[in-house]
């Protein structure tokens, strides 16, 4: 049975989506649940992320009415339309931030390639990475890129996800947003707005079906006068002994992009000995991985840049749509993703990776092994 928080939020979301006006009444009802963590979690998780998963330009001033009157500031509505155009940057700062997306994956696939066209278009400046020092240690090893460090809790209250809002109002810099949650979606600002680039990526390319990252290029290129801006990482280098296939079975807290056992056991049975497997970022993802590991096989325990160093040295990557897939794709690593889960067509060709992605969700665990097997055998695997 729903609780009180996800009915709520499922009747806004379909408010949002058919873009009838919501009642008053719910949206006081949202403001009482988001005050509670369980309440907070099914307001992102059901109306946040839902409307941005599915990519659709509309869809972007609906989000920002909406998020903008359940916040008490209708103004920020109005200002997101003003900063969500493209503008070419004719400014020289001495400092550029470039914002996390917080979550890793999309930091390696979007917010790598702002930084790679700061550096390029700002040679002179110092450039900041702003966010977790988890997702700034991807770029350690890059003495360009410095950390200006700002904790921002997924999983928590709406209260607190907003308290973590930067103060970037520094003279003589600049702020690049790629979309990111600390802003929650260039709603809220860190800055002045002829101080502040915003790359809408829920809206940008339109009805196109181009990736992420190819929109990313496009955008720097239009606003930063940067062609060849790429997506990188720069991580310590690996300790590991290299391995000939890295895997991850991580979901991000997301069990629809899991296939159900035995899938995991028997991919496994596919590898090689020379195989490094990642235990997760928690109990449960590490005990899903002991259970499915072949005798002989290797496991990593340790932070997310170590396992990213480990894979760039790898011959080949497998894993369920993460992060993992876009640091292989990066950085040139054949791989496998195997996508499941995603909400519309147009979220799935925003987030594939470049490589051989098989799409899971209208297949058997049974059809996407023997795909797998098939492209690991092209790969004298």
């Amino acid at each position: 049975m729903a609780s009180t928080s996800e009915t709520a939020a499922h009747r806004l979301l379909e408010c949002c989506l058919t873009e009838e006006k919501w009642p008053p009444a719910l949206l006081e009802d949202i403001r009482r649940e988001v005050e509670t963590l369980e309440g907070s979690r099914a307001f992102f998780a059901i109306v946040v992320e839902r409307l941005a998963d599915l990519f659709e330009p509309r869809l972007t001033s609906v989000y920002a009415r909406m998020f903008s009157e359940l916040i008490g500031r209708k103004e920020l509505a109005a200002r997101y339309e003003r900063i969500r155009h493209p503008r070419v940057c004719k400014q020289n700062p001495s400092k550029v931030f470039v914002l996390s997306r917080v979550t890793l994956g999309a930091d390696v696939a979007v917010t790598s390639v702002m930084l790679d066209a700061a550096k390029c278009r700002f040679p002179n400046a110092a450039i900041f990475y702003v966010g977790a020092r988890k997702g700034w240690e991807l770029f350690a090893d890059d003495p360009r890129v410095l950390l200006k460090e700002v904790s921002y809790g997924r999983t928590g209250r709406l209260a607190d996800r907003l308290a973590a809002l930067p103060d970037l109002h520094d003279p003589d810099s600049i702020v690049i947003d790629p979309d990111s949650r600390l802003t929650q979606l260039g709603l809220l600002p860190v800055c002045d707005d002829e101080s502040y680039y915003f790359f809408d990526s829920r809206a940008y390319g339109g009805e196109s079906n181009a990736t992420l990252t190819e929109l990313a290029v496009r955008w720097c290129a239009e606003t930063f006068e940067v062609a060849d801006a790429r997506p990188y990482i720069a991580p310590a280098p690996s300790t590991e002994p290299a391995a000939r296939v890295t895997v991850s079975l991580g979901v991000g807290e997301n069990p629809a992009k899991r296939l159900k056992d035995p899938f995991e056991r028997e991919l496994l049975a596919s590898l090689p000995l020379n195989t490094l497997v990642d235990q997760g970022g928690s109990d449960d993802e590490a005990r899903r991985v002991m259970a499915a590991l072949k005798p002989g096989q290797r496991t990593f325990h340790g932070s997310f840049a170590r396992f990213a160093a480990a894979i760039r040295e790898s011959g080949f990557y497998v894993g369920y749509d993460s992060a993992g897939g876009h640091v292989a794709s990066v950085c040139g690593v054949p791989l496998i993703s195997i996508f499941a889960g995603p909400v519309c067509d147009r979220m799935f060709e925003r987030w594939k990776p470049t490589g051989t992605v098989i799409r899971a969700d209208a297949l058997t665990p049974t059809q996407v092994l023997a795909r797998t097997v098939a492209t690991l055998k092209q790969f004298d695997l």
